[in-house]
């Protein structure tokens, strides 16, 4: 039996410290071999990632899903699901970033998905938690299979806005995506806006390759820092953001 909100507490906790969290995202099609994923899981683990995020944008099967889900269930971090479509459900994780990609043309990814996904969730008995996908930028694989109006990089209202409506309509978090494989990240500028006019949690990802980089997203508020290429192309840059991440305070 799962422990009802243990995800969210653990969140809430390591916030309430002083610190953001950092997630080390995980795409299951993308890794070479069950042996790469053992060993980059043992590293990030040892360089302190605050939690596993599971998932993709394409060619996930449910065997591969699970069979990931096995190997990192060795550690006691939580395994949280980010799902590009319905197949990326599966009860061996501890929880789901319920997402609704909020800038997107196709009615589809704002909520055709999560309608056909909600029962299934529901006979897993996955933690829930509510969040507004927002692709900003270069968008990569993601905005252009979600049909996403990306959000300008500079326009520092418009990505405002869209995170205050997903707070009126309850959502808890607000993740900016920039693309996987960016070349620029989410600005810190952006950050800071948004933390002014809003107490929603805030998770940021895409092109965060450096130490600098991500201590200025920490810097301007992000709660939640979310690296995922680095992994793959290089893993001791990826074991020195997570260390770097671990090092800095929230500024209020």
């Amino acid at each position: 039996m799962k422990m009802k909100g243990r995800v969210r507490n653990y969140i809430n906790k390591v916030l309430e410290e002083g610190r953001p969290l950092h997630f080390s995202l995980i795409d299951p099609d993308k890794l070479s071999s069950l042996k790469d994923l053992s060993m980059l899981s043992k590293q990030l683990y040892e360089a302190g990632t605050d939690a596993f995020l599971i998932g993709g944008t394409l060619g996930i099967s449910k065997i591969e899903l699970e069979t990931c889900l096995d190997i990192l269930e060795d550690f006691p971090i939580p395994k949280i699901l980010f799902p590009g479509n319905v197949n990326v459900v599966s009860e061996k994780a501890d929880a789901i970033l319920f997402i609704s990609l909020l800038n997107s043309d196709d009615i589809y990814y704002v909520i055709g998905a999560q309608v056909l996904g909600a029962p299934i969730i529901k006979k897993t008995r996955l933690e829930t938690l509510p969040t507004a996908y927002l692709i900003v930028g270069y968008g990569g694989t993601a905005g252009h299979i979600g049909r996403a109006r990306l959000i300008p990089f500079d326009n520092y209202d418009l990505a405002a806005a869209y995170v205050m409506a997903a707070e009126f309509m309850g959502m808890e978090f607000a993740y900016l995506e920039a693309g996987s494989g960016s070349p620029e990240t989410i600005r810190p500028e952006m950050i800071s806006a948004i933390k002014k006019i809003s107490n929603i949690k805030l998770i940021v990802g895409g092109g965060i390759k450096t130490e600098d980089k991500a201590t200025k997203i920490a810097e301007a508020g992000a709660d939640i820092i979310v690296t995922g290429n680095i992994i793959e192309s290089n893993i001791e840059n990826a074991t020195k953001i997570i260390r770097q991440i671990k090092k800095t305070r929230i500024i209020e």
